[in-house]
């Protein structure tokens, strides 16, 4: 895979139509030329579906016979998810070269034709293509197969990890609100005693309803081993000087329960998942290298993978540092001055 612009330069040959597309929801518009920019036939407008992709194919198909092409680029501005399936679709019934231009290279470059920056969509084809041009693309890395299973499952993984956060920070909310005592009795709320005086108790004025034996048997039924009296003891002294709000607590109960109920229903489902990503990772000879280093988990490794995909597919290790935006350089600026003695 070429990774140097002179070499994506020199892919765009004599023999090679560059079509430009930009991508939008319904629709999509489409240009094409040749090495030097001149452009060949009239712009097109084909729908996201296939009877739209059948036109594409078709059109790209006819200039190229009428101008004796025989290599074809197609040049795509990533908006969105939009393009993910003219690309798969590309892949599958084409052998196209397939490439991305970066979004903010072509929102500078609008400008150079007509002095300026307002989009269409016929313009910005041809600033797409003209990029491609220039070999100011990158070839995207679809992952296929289990790396295509993988980025799906760590993708998921993010989303319920995020919306687990968000409903601890709402639970955090309504104790801080109704009892902020309470985390002086319990440091994390999310232990099995605590989410079980959560559900049944909370409220202070109940707490305090409770003998310290009965406040013991509530943990019970969370925690798997006993908790002792001294921390129902502890509840109720923080219950009976809390200074946490009164009003609207029968409704709050009610609330937290149900984030309870989806913040337990979420931590399921993201344990269920992650067993799913450790039997995909086993069959991976790259994830068992990675997790042979020390202070490297399953999660990190699941992770770089599902962004990367198969090491394979990249011909230089300065591929996957520019993909992580680690292509660092040197300051020859910086000079390091030595006090004398």
């Amino acid at each position: 895979m070429n990774y140097t612009q002179n070499k994506k330069i020199m892919q765009v040959k004599v023999s090679t139509l560059v079509v430009g597309v930009d991508i939008a929801k319904n629709k999509h518009a489409a240009r094409s030329f040749n090495f030097r920019g001149i452009e060949y036939d009239k712009a097109i407008f084909f729908e996201n579906n296939e009877a739209g992709f059948k036109k594409l194919l078709h059109w790209i198909k006819k200039v190229s016979e009428k101008e004796n092409k025989t290599d074809v680029i197609v040049g795509m501005e990533p908006t969105g998810h939009y393009w993910l399936s003219l690309e798969e679709y590309l892949r599958r019934k084409t052998d196209f070269l397939r490439v991305v231009v970066n979004p903010a290279h072509v929102k500078k470059s609008k400008s150079l034709d007509d002095n300026s920056p307002t989009k269409t969509d016929r313009k910005d084809a041809k600033v797409i293509a003209k990029l491609v041009i220039d070999g100011r693309y990158s070839v995207p890395h679809i992952p296929e197969k289990e790396y295509a299973d993988l980025r799906v499952a760590m993708t998921h993984r993010e989303r319920l990890v995020k919306d687990i956060v968000n409903l601890s920070n709402k639970v955090q909310q309504l104790i801080d609100k109704y009892f902020p005592e309470y985390s002086t009795v319990f440091k994390k709320w999310d232990g099995k005693a605590s989410v079980a005086v959560l559900k049944e108790l909370f409220l202070p004025e109940l707490i305090l309803e409770k003998t310290e034996e009965e406040i013991v048997e509530i943990f019970r039924k969370g925690a798997n081993r006993a908790v002792g009296i001294k921390r129902a003891r502890k509840l109720k002294k923080a219950a009976l000087s809390s200074i946490g709000i009164k009003e609207g607590g029968e409704f709050t109960r009610f609330e937290l329960r149900n984030l309870l109920e989806q913040y337990e229903l979420l931590n399921k489902q993201k344990e269920l998942l992650e067993e799913k990503v450790e039997e995909l990772l086993e069959n991976m000879e790259e994830a068992k290298y990675m997790e042979s280093v020390n202070g490297v988990g399953l999660i990190t490794v699941a992770g770089f993978i599902a962004e990367v995909g198969n090491i394979k597919d990249y011909d230089h290790p300065k591929q996957i540092q520019k993909l992580a935006g680690l292509n660092l350089k040197e300051n020859s600026q910086v000079s390091i001055r030595v006090k004398p003695e």
